[in-house]
C-alpha cells in the first residue's frame, strides 16, 4: 500500500487468462473504471472495476470488485496497441497484422463498431485528441492517418521514417510524432 492524501490505495485482482497466453498491453480508462488487456493470438479482455461509489461503500473503502469480464473476439494476431476514448465510450485496438477495431459500449456490452485494415504495416501507436473527437494512427512504415470519432478519414500523410509514438497537444492544434531513432516531428492538426 502507498499513502495517497491520507488514505491507502491498494488493488490486487488475479484475472484468469485463457490458455496461458502472454499479455502484450494493458490500458486503463480510469474515469470510468474500465481496463483492457491485450495479448497473444488476439486475446482481448475488457474488465470493469466497480468503484466504491457504485458499490455503496465508503470513499476510503473501495472494494475493487469486477462487475464485468468480457472477452472481445475479432483479432487473430497479437494485440499491440490499445487506446480508450472515454468521452464516447469507445475502445480502439490494433494487432500485429495492422487490423484496427473500434469497439463501442452498448447496453453494457462491448461490440465491434468499425474495422480498418491497411494490410501494409504494423500500427505503432494510436491516440485520441483531448476532446476525443479525432484519432491519430501511426504506422511503423511512416504512414499517418487522422480520422474522426465517427470513422471519417480527415487526412493521411507518409512521413519518410519509421514512427514509434504519437501524441496530441493539449489544445488539439498540433500532433507530435516520435521516430524510432529519437527524432520528434511536430505537425499542425491538418497535416
Amino acid at each position: 500500500p502507498r499513502p495517497v492524501g491520507g488514505m491507502f490505495v491498494y488493488l490486487s485482482k488475479k484475472i484468469a487468462i485463457p490458455h496461458n497466453l502472454a499479455l502484450q498491453v494493458v490500458a486503463w480508462n480510469s474515469a470510468q473504471g474500465w481496463i483492457a488487456c491485450g495479448g497473444e493470438s488476439g486475446l482481448l479482455k475488457v474488465l470493469k472495476l466497480e468503484s466504491s461509489a457504485e458499490g455503496g461503500g465508503k470513499a476510503g473503502g473501495a472494494q475493487g470488485n469486477l462487475s464485468m469480464n468480457q472477452t472481445l473476439e475479432g483479432h487473430q494476431g497479437n494485440i499491440m496497441v490499445i487506446t480508450w476514448n472515454a468521452n464516447f465510450r469507445k475502445l480502439t485496438t490494433s494487432d500485429q497484422n495492422g487490423l484496427i477495431i473500434v469497439w463501442m459500449l452498448h447496453r453494457g456490452i462491448w461490440f465491434e463498431e468499425m474495422i480498418n485494415n491497411r494490410n501494409r504495416s504494423v500500427v505503432r501507436d494510436m491516440k485520441w485528441s483531448a476532446d476525443c473527437q479525432k484519432i491519430c494512427i501511426v504506422y511503423e512504415d511512416g504512414a499517418v492517418i487522422v480520422g474522426t470519432v465517427d470513422g471519417q478519414r480527415l487526412w493521411g500523410k507518409e512521413i519518410k521514417t519509421q514512427l514509434a509514438f504519437v501524441e496530441w497537444s493539449p489544445d488539439g492544434k498540433n500532433i507530435l510524432f516520435c521516430t524510432l531513432n529519437g527524432e520528434v516531428h511536430v505537425y499542425d492538426n491538418e497535416g
